[in-house]
C-alpha cells in the first residue's frame, strides 16, 4: 500500500482532553514501519506530516518530561 492510501485508511485519533477546546488540536495515526501521521483536526483534507518512529518517540519523551511546557 502506498503512503497516500495508508493515510486515507489510517485510524486517526486525538487526545481525550482535546474535546473542551472546540477542536483546536492535532490527530495522530500509527502507520507502517513505526511511522506516525500528524494532522490538524480542522483541516483533515490537507496532507498530514509523517514522522519516523524515532522522531515521534523523541517528541513523546520530551512532552512527558515537560520540555514543551510554556
Amino acid at each position: 500500500m502506498d503512503l497516500s492510501d495508508e493515510l486515507k485508511a489510517a485510524a486517526w485519533r486525538k487526545a481525550t482532553k482535546s474535546a473542551s477546546n472546540q477542536g483546536d488540536c492535532l490527530e495522530v495515526a500509527p502507520l507502517s514501519g513505526g511511522r506516525v501521521g500528524i494532522r490538524d483536526t480542522e483541516a483533515p483534507e490537507q496532507m498530514p506530516f509523517v514522522v519516523s518512529a524515532s522522531v515521534w518517540d523523541a517528541f513523546v519523551d520530551g512532552a512527558k518530561k515537560g520540555e514543551f511546557d510554556f
